[in-house]
């Protein structure tokens, strides 16, 4: 099985159209350009899990300025368990092809 990390680099190499043939041919059930949704907090796992986490975490206890709270943040980001970053990032695809079943709709 392929795994791909996606992120903003490799998003703009699937952009270009040779590349898009490429792995349309090489990588079993790839998403085309044209079938991603744009923009989709449904499709980002920062948010559909893992920003309610942290908001939750850090916002506990009240902070008096803005580094007390960047330290929160950063404290909370690393006590996050790697194992629950991986099940967000596993579960894109399905709700990918969630959001296309729904033609761009809402889908949870």
């Amino acid at each position: 099985m392929v795994h791909l990390c996606f992120n903003r680099t490799v998003r703009l190499l699937t952009l270009q159209n040779n590349n898009q043939e490429w792995l349309s041919a090489n990588i079993p059930h790839f998403i085309t350009k044209v079938e991603w949704p744009p923009s989709s907090p449904d499709l980002n796992p920062l948010d559909f899990s893992l920003w309610s986490i942290l908001e939750s975490r850090t916002c506990s206890k009240s902070h008096t300025n803005i580094e007390s709270l960047k330290t929160s943040l950063r404290r909370e980001w690393e006590n996050i368990p790697q194992e629950m970053v991986r099940t967000a990032v596993a579960v894109v695809n399905q709700r990918l092809k969630s959001v296309i079943k729904q033609k761009g709709g809402y889908i949870e």
